[in-house]
């Protein structure tokens, strides 16, 4: 069979034209398809509308000051009026402490700096002795926490009812007790489910089954009402402390759920070349598996943290004075009566929740990239 073979050489041909910069941006992220910039188009159009709106009324036409809701009605005012941020900032101090006594602020103060710093010493992958700011975050922190929250006459520190808490302080703390109390007790629990003891295992599963079955707002209910009526009459339990067992024991179970679908991403290969290294089970788990599973399963973890902090609100409802219930508070006080105080009052608060959440999003954004969580290779 005859073949041909091309003997001539053939012209050289520039490569694919390519568009850089911020053009070649737009078109491979905003306008890669027609669909794709119908729906840009479509989002632009609408942040157009509303931009101008929200920023009139968050901004332009917004009351920076003032005494009472007069200075927020249009008819006193002279003009139309925004946003009430004057209210805000004439309740900040009751939104961010409740009730809790003005010359002992400084003790929930020196509190947050405390949690910022052990929740610092943990996040910032190039701090020195991490091994010990975990040991500060999980075990020493708490205790002072509660010492200069509650009071220790013994110390100084005039005691303090936990019904004088109230707003954004008491947001915080059942929101750092469920993450603190639910992160180690989510890993026991998980490690318990996989765990070839039956007793053990059937013990964590059936942990793990019955809060996950339960409304969270069902647990508040039954830690606030029901567990006084199973104690001996001359046991009283605090009223805040009922709803933090309930929120802590209720997060555990998500938290051993996410952490077990980490475990499970393990190959079964990784625990049997720790053995094969000399490593025994329990340094195998802690050096081996464990740092692998939690990378995997952090982002399950920190949205399991976000939405426990937005499940804060609902302690609200047993009649806990966090930040929504102290809001609402404010907002009935008929000194400070005009249109606008509701949205002025319910803005304030979503941009609150929004940065907490945001932020905790984007540093675990970080930490996966850094650590490349969820790569398959």
């Amino acid at each position: 069979m005859e073949r041909f073979v091309r003997a001539d050489l053939v012209a050289s041909r520039p490569p694919p034209a390519t568009v850089g910069g911020p053009l070649g941006w737009l078109r491979r992220n905003l306008f890669s398809s027609p669909a794709n910039g119908l729906t840009t188009l479509a989002i632009l159009g609408l942040l157009a509308w509303l931009l101008p709106i929200a920023i009139r009324f968050l901004v332009i036409d917004a009351v920076w000051t003032g005494a009472s809701g007069d200075a927020c009605r249009p008819e006193v005012a002279g003009r139309p009026v925004g946003a009430c941020w004057a209210f805000i900032a004439d309740k900040i101090n009751y939104l961010a402490y409740g009730s809790y006594p003005a010359p002992e602020r400084w003790r929930p103060n020196l509190a947050v700096a405390l949690l910022a710093l052990a929740a610092g010493w943990m996040l910032w992958l190039g701090a020195p002795r991490r091994d010990l700011g975990a040991l500060f975050a999980f075990l020493v922190f708490p205790v002072v926490a509660y010492l200069l929250l509650s009071g220790a006459p013994s110390l100084g520190l005039p005691s303090v009812a936990t019904g004088l808490w109230g707003g954004f302080l008491v947001t915080v703390v059942v929101a750092t007790v469920g993450i603190v109390v639910s992160l180690p007790l989510g890993i026991l629990l998980a490690l318990g489910r996989r765990s070839t003891l039956p007793v053990v295992r059937v013990l964590s599963t059936a942990f793990i089954e019955f809060w996950r079955g339960v409304p969270l707002i069902t647990v508040l209910f039954m830690a606030n009402v029901m567990l006084p009526l199973f104690l001996p009459g001359d046991i009283t339990v605090d009223r805040l402390l009922r709803p933090l067992v309930g929120i802590a024991l209720f997060a555990s179970a998500y938290m051993a759920e996410v952490v077990r679908g980490g475990l499970q991403t393990v190959p079964k290969g990784q625990a049997e070349a720790a053995a094969a290294l000399g490593l025994g089970r329990s340094q195998a788990l802690r050096l081996v598996i464990l740092p692998q599973a939690l990378k995997v399963a952090l982002p399950g973890i920190v949205n399991t943290m976000i939405g426990l902090f937005k499940d804060t609100t609902l302690v609200s409802i047993v009649g806990i004075s966090d930040f929504i219930r102290v809001l609402e508070a404010s907002r009935a006080d008929p000194r400070w009566s005009a249109a606008t105080i509701p949205a002025t009052a319910y803005i304030f608060a979503a941009l609150v929740y929004f940065a907490v959440c945001f932020g905790m999003a984007r540093y675990a954004g970080f930490i996966e990239r850094r650590l490349a969580a969820g790569e398959r290779r």
